[in-house]
């Protein structure tokens, strides 16, 4: 990787595990000034043991909770001064048909993968322009073709790229550059903590883990594409496929799609 990253301040939400991770320790050793936060103690705890010798700042933060966010952010630019580049990582999925999902689930999902956005991007927004810096968010798939079980998660990633899109218009003689990353199905731990129907994690996942994309590659992707300053990047020839067929042949994407996530008419990934 170039120098591109050294000494920037990164903020990186959901840094404690899965791609979030990946991002902060890629970061971190490419010489980035790191903030972080997540919801879990432990994790952050050996995160910071791990890189005790690293410029690295962690707050224990649920994004869906605004003053969560606030807290993250303004500590961040006390400890080291300013946000160069805020990456919108912290995420949650859902795994329930609607007929059998509480509403809460999908209240839930949105709290955290729009808003949690929304929070963040809105605290940090003065330090970004100032620096003429970046702001990310990582979406998905979802982002672009509702998918069946996942219909709090398709919702919060369409809220989120048209969201994204809007401030990047707002921000366009800013000097601040907005763009949004989607992942293909990727080995983290975002599916088991996937919300059933009754709003608990899921526990486990009914995907092949030997046939994705392993959170280092995918850090790596989303790096190179802030380096680049791009607009949007759909990792996988999956991704691109469904974001073409949804565009041009709707009517097939929802057979296609369909067929991928039922079988005998059971929703089975």
């Amino acid at each position: 990787m170039s120098n591109y990253f050294n000494n920037k301040v990164v903020a990186v939400t959901g840094g404690s595990e899965g791609i979030g991770k990946a991002l902060v320790e890629s970061l971190l050793k490419s010489g980035a000034k790191i903030a972080t936060c997540g919801r879990n103690h432990d994790k952050l705890y050996k995160l910071q043991t791990d890189f005790a010798s690293f410029p690295l700042h962690t707050t224990v933060t649920d994004v869906s909770n605004e003053n969560d966010c606030r807290r993250f952010i303004e500590s961040t630019i006390k400890v080291f001064g300013g946000i160069d580049i805020l990456i919108n990582n912290a995420g949650i999925s859902m795994r329930a048909e609607l007929k059998e999902a509480s509403v809460d689930v999908i209240r839930k999902v949105m709290d955290i993968n729009f808003f949690g956005a929304v929070y963040c991007t809105h605290f940090a927004l003065n330090s970004l322009i100032e620096r003429k810096g970046t702001v990310v968010g990582i979406s998905s798939i979802a982002g672009y073709r509702g998918l069946p079980g996942r219909s709090g998660y398709s919702a919060s990633k369409f809220a989120l790229q048209g969201w994204l899109e809007a401030i990047r218009t707002e921000l366009l003689d800013s000097g601040v550059h907005v763009m949004w990353v989607c992942p293909g199905f990727t080995t983290s731990n975002i599916r088991n903590a996937a919300l059933n129907k009754k709003g608990e994690s899921q526990g486990e996942s009914p995907m092949d883990e030997g046939k994705m994309m392993s959170a280092e590659e995918c850090a790596r992707i989303i790096l190179r594409a802030i380096e680049k300053k791009k607009r949007t990047v759909v990792m996988t020839f999956t991704g691109k496929r469904a974001v073409f067929v949804n565009k041009f042949f709707p009517g097939l994407a929802d057979k296609m799609t369909r067929r991928f996530f039922y079988k005998e008419g059971k929703l089975v990934k």
